[in-house]
């Protein structure tokens, strides 16, 4: 059976869920699991579900490596409960196929060089966020709780539960607790 799986992390992204599901649907996926999280999420349960549903013989198709893992430790670890099931992953955009031993060996080696395209770009990153913060042009975010907690005082006081006023100014329930008294 043919499985597809399908992600985005937000809704501007370029290869959107709608056309990833179209590209599963086009290579004869029979069921496909999607979701619209972020990979840096710890849990992808519709990825979770995915696996877990593989069986012998089947193939586990996604359009693109980043939408499977989010490291190569992360690529391991799935490529390891795959092929433990005795299937087998497919990325349509590297047409690549772990039921070859070609497949397996690309497969190492371009998770490899995802992994270190992603470090260099996390790097480059944290240069542009170090040179914005010593002009002045990056302060990052202003934490919410501390400029609510007068209000968070007030609807304490009005007898309102944490969690509901964490959800109305839209907080951690951490952050109602530390700033109610």
């Amino acid at each position: 059976m043919k499985i597809g799986y399908a992600r985005q992390s937000t809704t501007n992204q370029k290869n959107g869920l709608e056309n990833q599901i179209s590209q599963l649907k086009q290579n004869r996926c029979e069921k496909i699991f999607s979701e619209e999280i972020s990979s840096v999420a710890n849990k992808r349960p519709e990825l979770s579900k995915a696996l877990e549903f593989c069986r012998e013989g089947d193939t586990l198709i996604v359009t693109s490596l980043s939408r499977f893992a989010r490291s190569i430790s992360d690529l391991w670890k799935n490529l390891e409960i795959i092929q433990k099931k005795g299937a087998d992953l497919q990325i349509l955009d590297m047409q690549l196929d772990t039921s070859t031993p070609t497949g397996k060996l690309l497969l190492n080696l371009m998770g490899s060089v995802y992994q270190f395209e992603r470090e260099i770009l996390l790097e480059r990153q944290m240069v542009g966020i170090a040179k914005a913060k010593s002009e002045g042009k990056y302060k990052g975010r202003k934490p919410l709780a501390k400029y609510v907690k007068d209000k968070i005082k007030t609807l304490r006081s009005d007898g309102i539960k944490p969690s509901e006023i964490a959800m109305e100014l839209g907080i951690g329930v951490a952050s109602v607790y530390r700033y109610q008294n």
